[in-house]
């Protein structure tokens, strides 16, 4: 029986999982492994002390595969970084994709579909049944990240500064404050301007709560967050469809926090795919990316595997 290894890097946190003969035998989270976001030595010790564990908890000292899935995998150095301290740890055959390709992958197992990823951030691929990848999003949160939960917490601040200039209700200024411990509007602007900045994802819970008590700027934010994720669908959807004009519909799965949390962005976002698309066949449960690191690894120990390639900058 082959030992497998799926890994599931986000922003906020890695997930780690080994499996022998279909059964997991060990399951840890870790801090993130994300450079951008924590630096290359914090997130080298917190990829290192995740592996020990899981190491320790499965009492093995190699795995056949490994697939790990990190949102930034396409930048130079990462990859080779991951797979370093994967032979550290004696993995026999390995890959290091985009978080992306694990999640498709956990929702279709290699077949067609869309899939929309909204966290910390936002990115949007699909694949039909012959291969062809087309993607949408994912520019980061500085360039975009549409509907992410950075971007929810980033212009719920933003529309609430533009409602005070207005005298008009802005209580999510008053919720942000209490969190950042900032007692002037000024102290808020200023932090909000700091380097390093604050986590403005970590906001996204409290926009969503003051939208269900009827707040007009945390709806509105919540909303356009809703038509962003459904228009990275819908362009991907173009995009397959033109490079493969037989496809007809293309199922679509979802996962990160925002759509499976937060239900006033994914019952919008759905009832958008199904007025532009009749028919659609969307998921109802949020897809589990290491999920698809583990079926990846699967095929990575059986060299059933093929790469797939990642989509292209478009």
């Amino acid at each position: 029986m082959k030992t497998i290894l799926g890994i599931d890097g986000g922003g906020t946190n890695t997930r780690g999982i080994i499996q022998c003969g279909g059964e997991t035998i060990a399951h840890a989270r870790g801090g993130s492994i994300k450079r951008l976001r924590v630096g290359v030595e914090q997130a080298t010790t917190n990829l290192r002390s995740l592996m020990h564990e899981l190491y320790q908890q499965a009492g093995v000292t190699r795995v056949d595969a490994a697939s790990a899935g990190i949102a930034s995998a396409s930048l130079p150095g990462v990859a080779e970084w991951i797979t370093d301290i994967f032979h550290e740890f004696y993995v026999a055959r390995s890959e290091v994709v985009g978080d992306e390709v694990i999640a498709l992958d956990a929702a279709f197992h290699g077949g067609a579909g869309i899939l929309q990823i909204a966290g910390t951030g936002s990115n949007c691929i699909g694949r039909t049944a012959s291969g062809t990848l087309a993607s949408a999003g994912g520019y980061s949160s500085t360039l975009g990240d549409e509907g992410s939960g950075y971007w929810i917490g980033l212009h719920a601040v933003r529309r609430g500064l533009r409602a005070y200039d207005r005298d008009q209700p802005a209580r999510v200024l008053h919720e942000v404050s209490a969190l950042w411990k900032t007692p002037t509007l000024t102290d808020l602007v200023l932090y909000g301007n700091a380097t390093p900045g604050p986590d403005f994802a970590a906001l996204a819970p409290i926009v969503s709560q003051l939208a269900l008590e009827g707040d007009p700027v945390a709806l509105s934010v919540l909303e356009q967050a809703a038509v962003d994720l459904a228009e990275f669908v819908l362009t991907v959807h173009k995009k397959l469809l033109r490079t493969e004009p037989s496809v007809t519909a293309i199922p679509v799965a979802w996962t990160g926090s925002v759509l499976e949390k937060i239900d006033i962005v994914r019952e919008k976002f759905a009832s958008i795919l199904r007025t532009a698309m009749p028919g659609i066949e969307i998921d109802t449960k949020a897809t589990v990316s290491i999920d698809g690191a583990l079926w990846r690894a699967q095929q990575l120990a059986n060299h059933e595997l093929q790469e797939l390639p990642q989509p292209a900058t478009q």
